[in-house]
């Protein structure tokens, strides 16, 4: 499940700039979603390495 554009302008509004223009919301939504899928596939290494089909806390934790 990707990260929508408008939880990613609601996020960088509350985090000071007034107003956010749509070029700023698509590049951090690509950033967010580049990101969060790359800890996801490393997590899944880290867990399939441990022999385990559940990924766990730690998991995430290592692989950021």
């Amino acid at each position: 499940m990707p990260i929508t554009k408008p939880i990613a302008k609601r996020i960088l509004k509350e985090s000071g700039p007034v107003k956010v223009s749509d070029e700023a919301v698509n590049e951090f939504v690509d950033t967010l979603n580049a990101y969060a899928y790359r800890i996801a596939r490393k997590a899944a290494k880290l867990a399939k390495h441990a022999k385990r089909k559940t990924l766990k806390k730690e998991d995430i934790d290592l692989a950021k």
